[in-house]
């Protein structure tokens, strides 16, 4: 098998074990405490915010105007209305010439 393989099968692996991992330390407790809750429902925008960070960052101007867009476009509206506002932001913006 090539690297590339071993890589995503790892990376599964890697992600099946945390899953399992996490569900197992938290049936222990009979219930969750509210910070430990509100850390936990936090997580997915952290996850979220370190992959569109970098992004924003490291690229051109397309990407900055369309993390501001989506940040404003979040305070309105779902998740879902957000990634394609976010998609037709970015595909405007490229296509404008500014990616």
């Amino acid at each position: 098998m090539s690297d590339i393989t071993w890589i995503i099968i790892a990376g599964a692996l890697a992600t099946y074990a945390t899953r399992v991992g996490g569900h197992l330390v938290l049936s222990r407790f009979r219930h969750i405490p509210p910070r430990v809750s509100a850390a936990l429902d936090a997580v997915p925008a952290a996850v979220l915010a370190t992959l569109v960070a970098p992004a924003a960052v490291s690229n051109g101007l397309a990407e900055a105007i369309t993390l501001i867009i989506v940040a404003i476009a979040s305070l309105r509206f779902n998740l879902i209305m957000v990634l394609l506002i976010g998609a037709a932001a970015i595909i405007s913006l490229r296509a404008a010439g500014l990616g």
